[in-house]
């Protein structure tokens, strides 16, 4: 029990087979992550009966994370050379006319996304190689100044790092993929581009509509005005992904680092788990090693205290996808390790009231030296709470219901158990035995009762 941080891993191709994924969970795996940017429902139905079933057969509570893509904005195509060269300097169209663009214009097929545009804001292209400045805006044009060049592609998505889209946060594709997933009971559901807490309302609203299963929202911070919103999206949703890769496009690389630290603090105020994810080890699509430069990154995330780091390519195209989650597992490991062993000052590391029940909790662990945290959880929130006060001791949740195990798989430092007769026994002992704790002391949350107990 010496990695607290979790390990989200996305599936594809490379990681689909059993036998793969069954090894990728035995290396540790906590959280499966199936992005329906691509497959259909029922190929990704598939996995997620497959996540269960390995679930079930190693007696590991593994989440299952569904990545709903979320308002993705396209140009429109070209002529048949299907790509131009753009200068600076040069002007260039996006406009409604669904003809083959060419050195001059190209179709902007999405009304929502020209009536929100204004004068001065940046269109970005190619990972933000292309940026045009918008000059002029007409019902169906807009006419821009290229500021920065490169060659512009067909169906090549752009950010917009200035502009509020006037849009609903849900495709109908978006939609259909939901409404498929929501029947396999999914723990986790990832909404890309939220820009306000009204988002998460709507994605939560049309759930509750279709389902009474608790399936719990993680809120995807991508854009500028997401991360100035942030503590409204966190308190709206139940959890936070940082995805780096779409943010360092739409805001300076150099920002991103403190914009990450900055999510991690607010969220652990919340009580709302973090994801890091994007590019940890994407050098380990073809590679046997990771850089040095990703080994820090991945020890890093790890120091900051967030709750889970995330692979993405790594797993999901790349040549191994087992020794991805074995090298992460060993980065974990040691850092965390290296985190208890030199603690920070613990008190000062939160800003909760001093009278916050779970700093009580956190304190009493701290104080006596104990050798584990024990919750009888009757839902996620209480271990949730205790581990975002970051306590740097195990947190062993004792679940009555498989959906909140599995759901607590995602959380720093918590290690759940599904076990009816543990739970209706309330029986702590024998709950630390299946860790290899046998002796010293444990502080014991049950709803609001906390005692504390020594082994015998």
């Amino acid at each position: 029990m010496t990695r607290f941080t979790k390990i989200t891993a996305s599936i594809g191709p490379s990681s689909e087979s059993k036998e793969v994924l069954t090894n990728m969970i035995k290396a540790g795996v906590n959280v499966c992550r199936l992005n329906f940017s691509h497959d259909t429902g029922d190929i990704q139905g598939a996995k997620i009966d497959m996540i269960r079933s390995i679930s079930a057969e190693l007696g590991k509570p593994v989440a299952v994370l569904i990545d709903i893509q979320g308002p993705k904005h396209r140009i429109g195509i070209f002529e048949t050379e299907n790509h131009y060269p753009l200068k600076i300097g040069q002007k260039f169209i996006l406009d409604s006319d669904p003809t083959p663009g060419n050195e001059t214009r190209v179709q902007l097929p999405d009304s929502d996304v020209m009536r929100s545009l204004s004068v001065g804001d940046k269109i970005l292209l190619n990972d933000g190689k292309i940026e045009l400045r918008v000059d002029a805006v007409f019902d169906d044009k807009i006419e821009t100044t290229v500021i920065r060049g490169d060659e512009i592609w067909s169906r090549r998505g752009f950010n917009l790092p200035d502009t509020d889209i006037d849009t609903e946060i849900l495709t109908p594709k978006d939609k259909a993929d939901l409404e498929y997933a929501i029947t396999k009971n999914p723990d986790w559901v990832a909404v890309s581009f939220v820009q306000r807490a009204e988002d998460i309302a709507f994605v939560r609203d049309f759930i509750a509509q279709r389902t009474s299963h608790p399936i719990k929202i993680i809120a995807k911070i991508e854009r500028p005005n997401a991360v100035k919103r942030i503590v409204d999206i966190a308190t709206a949703a139940d959890g936070i992904m940082i995805a780096r890769g779409d943010l360092a496009v739409e805001m300076p690389f150099e920002q991103v680092p403190a914009i990450s630290r900055q999510i991690i603090r607010e969220c652990r105020k919340l009580n709302r788990p973090v994801i890091m994810a994007t590019q940890m080890l994407s050098s380990m699509v073809h590679s046997e090693f990771p850089t040095r430069a990703e080994i820090s990154d991945v020890a890093n995330a790890a120091y900051l205290r967030t709750d889970a780091t995330m692979t993405s390519e790594e797993t999901t195209i790349g040549d191994d996808p087992v020794n991805v989650v074995d090298t992460m597992n060993k980065i974990l490991t040691f850092s965390d390790m290296d985190t208890i062993a030199n603690p920070y000052d613990w008190s000062r590391i939160e800003n909760v009231p001093e009278n916050d029940w779970s700093r009580s909790v956190s304190s009493m662990a701290y104080l006596n030296k104990v050798n584990a945290i024990v919750v009888f959880a009757r839902d996620t929130d209480i271990a949730i709470q205790i581990s975002c006060r970051r306590p740097d001791i195990p947190i062993i949740a004792v679940c009555g219901d498989q959906v909140i195990a599995n759901q607590l798989a995602l959380v720093r430092g918590i290690f759940p158990i599904y076990d009816n007769y543990l739970f209706g026994q309330r029986d702590a002992f024998n709950s630390v035995r299946q860790f290899g704790i046998g002796t010293g002391k444990l502080v014991i949350v049950d709803d609001d009762k906390i005692s504390l107990r020594t082994l015998d």
